[in-house]
């Protein structure tokens, strides 16, 4: 994890926040350096964590993971870690047997029903009885990134249904926490996107928008974060707020400062 984020968040592994919906987008700049700081964040604050990966393969997560200070390995092994690896299963519904059950098998089917990938996630966080869950602090769902499901052919109304279920059952029942990733395609044109952002964009508490800079490539300043906390405990005038910090990605961190203040430029 990113320690600067998580000042800049007012967050700490020691005391997670519960019941949230986090989204993360990224437009013209990858936004993938805030999964990988989520995924860490949450393992070190000894999560039960379902992440759903849909981009990447399992040993490039945990190439950057013992990076940032996680073995997801060992997560994995001690049952802290399930990992869905999208990647694979896609390949197996693609060149693999018709009748062998996948949860992706919607790739292959008229329909873009979710409900297999639902009950993955469902069996994967709910408690089984046993007494393994009280090791754990509270479950938390990580999706990298839902875009991956349109460009698979799934409508943008199946699945907000299906990160809708989600919330129900992690945030609302289990007092989990569901984060994210968007990818903000935009392009005018794309309706199915547009209308999954916008969707996710009210149901969420919190957003972190990265994007890229304006005047194009530097290689001191990476690009710029947009932080909006939703509040609705909070009284009117500050429901919505709105930050926004310019980032450098290093090795094994990453840098956040006022925009036109990076030591490169000062």
């Amino acid at each position: 994890m990113f320690p600067e984020l998580n000042n800049l968040l007012n967050v700490s592994p020691d005391k997670p926040e519960q019941g949230k919906f986090t989204l993360l987008c990224d437009a013209k700049t990858d936004g993938g350096f805030l999964v990988h700081h989520f995924l860490s964040f949450y393992l070190k604050a000894n999560c039960k964590v379902c992440f759903v990966a849909l981009l990447q393969s399992f040993s490039h997560y945990n190439i950057v993971g013992q990076k940032l200070g996680v073995n997801l390995i060992a997560a994995r092994d001690r049952g802290q870690l399930v990992f869905f690896e999208g990647l694979k299963s896609t390949v197996e519904v693609l060149f693999g047997s018709k009748e062998q059950p996948n949860t992706l098998k919607f790739i292959r089917e008229s329909s873009s029903d979710l409900k297999s990938l639902y009950e993955f996630v469902q069996k994967a966080l709910t408690p089984s009885g046993d007494g393994s869950a009280t090791s754990w602090k509270f479950p938390v769902l990580l999706v990298d990134d839902l875009s991956v499901l349109l460009s698979l052919g799934v409508e943008a109304v199946a699945v907000l249904d299906f990160i809708q279920y989600c919330r129900a059952t992690v945030c609302c029942q289990l007092k989990g926490n569901v984060v994210a990733l968007v990818h903000d395609s935009d392009q005018t044109e794309d309706e199915e996107n547009a209308m999954l952002m916008n969707a996710l964009g009210h149901q969420s508490s919190l957003i972190l928008r990265a994007e890229g800079l304006v005047t194009g490539f530097c290689k001191d300043v990476h690009g710029q974060l947009k932080i909006l906390r939703r509040g609705l405990l909070q009284p009117k005038s500050e429901q919505t707020r709105s930050l926004i910090y310019q980032y450098k990605i290093q090795d094994k961190s990453v840098t956040f400062f006022a925009r036109g203040l990076s030591p490169a430029v000062l």
